[in-house]
């Protein structure tokens, strides 16, 4: 967002009420949890729901109710935002959620061997930090040393986690090139999001970003012929209970939580979200669907973890607070 918590740059120590702190851990680990386990929700709501069209259900839903909370706790005029700028938060909607969430929703799904496991995707997404620090450094940003060694890291953990090895299949490729094109439209969206005019308020720009989001997510979901043999009887109660959570615990408590956070918290504190998600999308995959955690999955992952925290260290002393965007901040968010 164009608005940039200035008290972000707090630090939590000793002269930090216990109250304040007790709440900071506790929004902390619900943006840890919540949005670590959006990606086993995505796996499981598009075992029956169409995957683009469950996506849009999932943001519009969203955009509805955090309208709603706006016009009854601010009045009438709470959305009333400059066109240009409803124009600059729907770019990015498009970008962050359309190109960025619904990539992965489709990589996630399909078939055991073709869809990417709910784990290793948001593995993959981990590399939105270091696919920002190029888009800086292509923009005439000059990045430190150590933080070029993050990134060399990262992709090398993303080579380690795709590639065959010892004669046995990798990730699939089609569907692990997805997600990296999702990683990329995401670090776009998030590196855009600080150089254009948005709305002040992240919460109302997140509103127009949800609603351009999920109007592109449901015209292509069209296009594509998700509704086309899709019936609603055919959808399996724990897929509607998945697209239930994903509408309530990552898209609307763990983003409140996280923009909390930005306004009451050290942003080397809150950025730690970047490098736990991960650990946690994997552990949940494999507890609750049974996915594997092979000594690929954990030397590539563990590679890229190590990357993404030493471009999250080395970047902190010289680097604004990061814009909030539906759970991101040039960082992965999740969905």
């Amino acid at each position: 967002m164009s608005s940039r918590p200035t008290s972000a740059t707090n630090v939590v120590d000793s002269a930090t009420p216990p109250a304040r702190t007790a709440l900071i851990w506790t929004a902390l680990v619900l943006v840890y949890l919540l949005w670590g386990s959006t990606y086993l929700g995505i796996r499981v709501a598009v075992e029956s729901l169409p995957p683009l069209i469950s996506a849009a259900m999932r943001f519009a839903a969203a955009a509805v109710v955090l309208a709603v909370v706006l016009r009854l706790r601010r009045g009438p005029g709470a959305l009333r935002v400059p066109a240009r700028r409803v124009g600059s938060a729907a770019l990015i909607g498009v970008l962050l959620l359309a190109g960025g969430n619904g990539l992965v929703v489709l990589a996630e799904s399909g078939p055991p061997g073709t869809a990417v496991p709910s784990g290793v995707a948001a593995l993959l997404v981990a590399t939105v930090p270091l696919l920002v620090v190029l888009l800086r450094t292509a923009g005439g940003d000059r990045p430190r040393p150590w933080t070029f060694l993050g990134v060399a890291l990262g992709f090398a953990g993303l080579v380690l986690l795709v590639l065959p090895r010892d004669g046995v299949d990798g990730v699939p490729v089609a569907g692990a090139l997805t997600v990296v094109a999702a990683a990329a439209s995401w670090s776009v969206g998030s590196y855009l999001s600080g150089k254009i005019l948005m709305p002040a308020d992240p919460f109302v720009a997140t509103v127009y970003e949800m609603v351009a989001g999920a109007a592109v997510l449901a015209l292509v979901g069209v296009a594509r012929g998700e509704l086309r043999d899709f019936s609603f009887a055919d959808v399996t109660g724990r897929s509607w209970a998945a697209l239930a959570y994903l509408m309530a615990a990552g898209s609307l408590v763990a983003f409140t939580a996280y923009v909390w956070l930005l306004a009451h918290a050290p942003i080397s504190l809150v950025s730690t979200y970047a490098y736990v998600n991960p650990v946690v999308a994997v552990a949940l995959g494999a507890l609750f669907i049974a996915e594997p955690i092979t000594s690929q999955v954990l030397m590539g992952g563990a590679v890229i973890v190590v990357g993404v925290a030493v471009v999250v260290s080395t970047e902190r002393p010289r680097r604004s607070p990061p814009p909030a965007v539906d759970g991101t901040a040039g960082e992965p968010a999740r969905r």
